[in-house]
């Protein structure tokens, strides 16, 4: 049985005094989540902090992104050893946000989702449709070429060592949400996509759902056979929000 993830993507928001609260309301409350494992990725600059606010409390740390170099002259760039040194286990890749707004590529993504797991990180791999997408009728054309990219790049073996999230973009800080049937039905194609190239990876990845899910709409999401937790956004500010989601995951 894959265990839920819950992970919190904090986006640029917070400052010293806010991540303090944060952290410690979550720290706090982990006693309502008894399945599953709880994850917050911070902005970058604020990610030693948060680990030292974490100390030994179940929870994990990732980043919003990951830089597809090793070292050298990368202006603004942080590096995935980086991240590593800094006690992060997961990386988000490919995030709408990241291939909308600053143009970032399958490809590129791809080159993140590899140098990432190189250096011992999980990625958390983003896809999903735009708004025209959906209404076009081609969501899973988008989604399996977006993950054709990491597959073509790092063979199927790869993502038994990932996270995936299905992120309907129009879904994301619209208020709107798919369905919990709509949100199913891309799950369960991509487990089926896994599954013709390999079962095993197909049976043990977990698959996030990433479109506005909150502390009203969470258990009826869970609920679905294919969607194994959530990456979660403006929820994850509130830490009663953000756990009651946790709690909602559980088993």
């Amino acid at each position: 049985m894959r265990q839920p993830l819950v992970a919190g993507n904090w986006k640029m928001n917070g400052s010293l005094d806010s991540i303090t609260a944060l952290v410690e309301g979550l720290k706090a409350g982990l006693d309502s989540v008894t399945t599953a494992e709880m994850a917050v990725c911070p902005p970058f600059v604020y990610i030693p902090t948060v680990a030292s606010l974490i100390g030994d409390a179940s929870i994990s740390l990732g980043a919003q992104d990951v830089s597809d170099q090793e070292a050298g002259a990368h202006t603004g760039e942080i590096a995935p050893g980086m991240l590593t040194d800094t006690g992060c286990k997961y990386a988000i890749v490919g995030h709408s946000e990241r291939r909308s707004i600053y143009g970032e590529s399958d490809a590129f993504t791809a080159s993140k989702f590899a140098a990432a797991r190189k250096a011992g990180l999980v990625p958390i791999l983003c896809v999903g449709e735009l708004l025209e997408e959906r209404e076009q009728g081609i969501t899973e054309q988008v989604v399996s070429r977006q993950l054709g990219a990491v597959i073509d790049l790092e063979g199927i073996g790869a993502l038994a060592d990932a996270v995936i999230a299905y992120e309907p973009v129009w879904a994301i800080g619209t208020g709107k949400t798919a369905t919990p049937d709509q949100a199913q039905d891309v799950h369960a194609y991509i487990r089926g996509k896994l599954a013709a190239l390999d079962s095993a990876v197909a049976d043990k990845v977990q698959i996030l759902y990433g479109g506005s899910m909150n502390a009203g709409n969470a258990a009826e999401l869970l609920a679905m056979a294919d969607i194994d937790g959530g990456l979660i956004g403006g929820a994850s500010l509130k830490p009663a929000d953000f756990l009651a989601i946790g709690a909602a995951a559980n088993r």
